[in-house]
């Protein structure tokens, strides 16, 4: 489970917030991945050392330096104990027009430095109801895993993110989702093979909510959440609960 807190929190809150998160979820038997603002980064990192919560970072360039003003290398990630990186988030796409390209650059380049992509596919709600939701997902996962091996796509988490449920109150039906996420396992199966794509999490994210999470969770091939607005108060511990029942 990971979560995403978006441009969100003071630095006092950050890191109250991720002292409460260590110790509430301590016990918990699966991978919980806190995403704080750039600029809080290090701060949460000090906070994590030594427990079993693991640092991600919201974004990343693809060049490990250079005149690139007010972009951050994966490089500089990695020297602070980044894990993950979300790449490819629909707000990304739509609000800063990252390409398939740029995100497949990301995607390499994040890999190349050792740390581990969190992949966000999902299509906008005027193309789910255009019936083009398969089009839109296996286009953008084709893309950004272009060029890839097999052993660095075993190290790649894939999140399906409905653009239409993001942020909305809206979230996809158990059903939708899991669709989805089977489509997408398949196509890692047809890409790879199959013993690779069972191994590859497939999280989902939108609207997530401790009323929601469960009836998700118990899809075949829903491995997790990537969570928003949850993610910054205590229903992000409630979320982990849920999970460890299950687990």
């Amino acid at each position: 489970m990971a979560g995403n807190w978006k441009m969100n929190k003071t630095r006092e809150e950050a890191m109250f917030f991720s002292n409460k998160l260590t110790q509430d979820l301590a016990g918990m038997n699966f991978q919980i991945v806190l995403c704080p603002p750039f600029v809080f980064l290090q701060n949460v990192a000090e906070i994590l050392t030594g427990t079993k919560l693991h640092l991600g970072a919201q974004n990343c360039y693809y060049e490990r330096s250079g005149a690139f003003t007010g972009e951050v290398s994966p490089l500089m990630l990695k020297e602070i104990g980044v894990e993950y990186v979300i790449v490819g988030h629909s707000e990304r796409r739509h609000i800063f027009g990252e390409t398939d390209e740029m995100i497949n650059k990301k995607v390499k380049a994040i890999l190349d430095n050792g740390m581990k992509p969190v992949i966000c596919v999902g299509e906008t709600k005027e193309e789910r109801e255009r019936g083009l939701t398969f089009c839109v997902v296996e286009s953008q996962t084709r893309q950004a895993l272009f060029g890839l091996s097999k052993d660095n796509v075993e190290k790649v988490v894939i999140a399906y993110e409905p653009v239409w449920a993001i942020g909305t109150g809206i979230v996809a039906k158990p059903y939708q989702a899991q669709e989805v996420h089977r489509f997408i396992r398949k196509l890692l199966e047809q890409l790879y093979d199959e013993e690779l794509a069972q191994k590859i999490p497939i999280l989902y994210g939108g609207s997530i909510k401790p009323d929601n999470f469960f009836g998700l969770m118990i899809q075949p091939d829903i491995d997790g959440g990537l969570v928003g607005g949850a993610s910054l108060d205590d229903q992000f511990i409630e979320l982990a609960k849920i999970i460890s029942w299950l687990v």
